[in-house]
């Protein structure tokens, strides 16, 4: 819940949310098909945190967001004040964007074109991938009411029709995947809705599948991973009999499909069915060639590298993690690399390599600050690593004490 402290661990939380419902531990461990004493050491923290999915099933039980267990993203920006999610909010539950028939199109002459919008979310989208998320987050109000007008410039305009919804698509992704790496997941699933009622109207192929992604997102957001699977499942077959295969940018998107399927699923901790869809995106990498980065996927043979980096973490295999995780990640968007040097940093530091651990943080703070400062992955690997580290003066090393209140990892 908003307002529960950052500085608080995943086992914390469980409690706080265990004892808010009124349940013993012994009535919450039965719930979930676990021992008392399981759940009383992740309670303390005597044991590691539970599982993706296990932490999926105890909010389920416990009728909160995944994210109130996880710790909730704090959106920082270090030289501008750029949080204003609420505006966002705003500008996604506009009460013009309920019925066109209730209060009718724009002024035709205040309406924009898609040619004067297009640009605009292209910028936004390299800000993303920079992961610059405050300057993301500041241009969304403005962008979603630029694709309001576009909407209403479609219904009276044949000839840009599809292309006023293929930028309604682009945009609303956009949200969808911003507002989840930012903690906002229920609003992160209307602008996926939105994202893909537009991509329809499209009567695009790539731009369904390109909204298709959100859609993933922001169902892992919520820890609904069996309806993610479901839907990059049903989306990569219907792109699979509609694509050019030698099209590198159908490619791309198909790949990313199975990326974010193959994720779903093993936080489903169904190890066959990730990797043999990690293998499927291997494939098509491969026939790429290189890193590339059509439609802003990032997709190619390094990408596909991570996230099966990524999915072992998920199933809870640190050993290849730490055994393979050493991969040049410099010229990756700062979305990709950062994220992935904060999985390799929680997984040195489940090994005891806080040094290394420390190292991995920093260059990837280094990247971008926003993306580590704002991740609760971050701050549980912080507090761990202060456990771990030697007590000088009695306190921890001052630099990572330092980072983690930068991080918000202690008060």
């Amino acid at each position: 819940m908003r307002g529960l402290g950052d500085h608080l661990t995943i086992g914390e939380r469980i409690a706080f949310h265990r004892r808010r419902r009124g349940y013993t531990q012994q009535v919450l461990a039965g719930l979930v098909g676990r021992s008392t004493d399981w759940l009383a050491k992740a309670e303390s923290g005597r044991r590691k945190p539970p599982r993706i999915d296990m932490l999926a099933e105890l909010a389920h039980v416990l009728r909160v967001p995944l994210g109130d267990l996880l710790g909730r993203p704090v959106l920082m920006e270090d030289e501008r004040q750029q949080d204003d999610v609420p505006a966002v909010r705003d500008a996604l539950m506009s009460p013009r964007r309920l019925s066109r028939l209730l209060f009718g199109p724009e002024a035709e002459s205040q309406l924009p074109s898609p040619g004067s919008v297009a640009p605009r979310v292209d910028e936004a989208w390299d800000d993303y991938q920079a992961g610059r998320l405050g300057k993301v987050i500041a241009a969304l109000p403005g962008l979603l009411q630029s694709v309001h007008g576009l909407e209403d410039r479609a219904v009276r305009s044949a000839t840009e029709r599809m292309d006023c919804w293929a930028v309604s698509a682009r945009v609303h992704h956009l949200a969808a995947t911003a507002l989840a790496k930012v903690g906002e997941s229920d609003i992160s699933w209307l602008a996926a809705e939105r994202a893909m009622r537009a991509a329809d109207e499209a009567e695009d192929p790539l731009v369904l599948a390109s909204a298709a992604r959100s859609g993933t997102h922001a169902l892992l957001a919520n820890g609904r991973y069996d309806d993610a699977l479901e839907l990059a499942m049903t989306a990569s077959r219907w792109l699979s009999a509609r694509i050019d295969e030698s099209d590198p940018a159908a490619l791309s998107l198909l790949g990313m499909i199975h990326l974010r399927a193959a994720i779903a699923a093993a936080r489903h901790q169904d190890r066959s069915t990730a990797m043999s869809l990690l293998d499927r995106a291997e494939d098509l990498a491969d026939r790429l060639g290189s890193d590339e980065n059509y439609w802003h996927t990032c997709f190619g043979p390094t990408n596909v590298m991570l996230h099966r980096l990524s999915a072992e973490l998920d199933l809870d295999n640190v050993a290849y993690l730490v055994e393979h995780g050493d991969v040049d990640v410099d010229h990756m968007a700062a979305e990709r690399s950062v994220s992935h040097r904060i999985d390799h940093a929680r997984a040195l530091s489940l090994t005891g390599r806080a040094d290394d651990a420390f190292t991995e943080l920093r260059t990837a703070e280094s990247t971008s600050p926003q993306l580590v400062r704002n991740n609760p992955r971050v701050r549980d690997t912080l507090r761990d690593l202060i456990k771990q580290s030697p007590v000088t003066g009695g306190a921890p090393s001052s630099e990572l004490f330092v980072m983690a209140q930068r991080c918000r990892a202690v008060q």
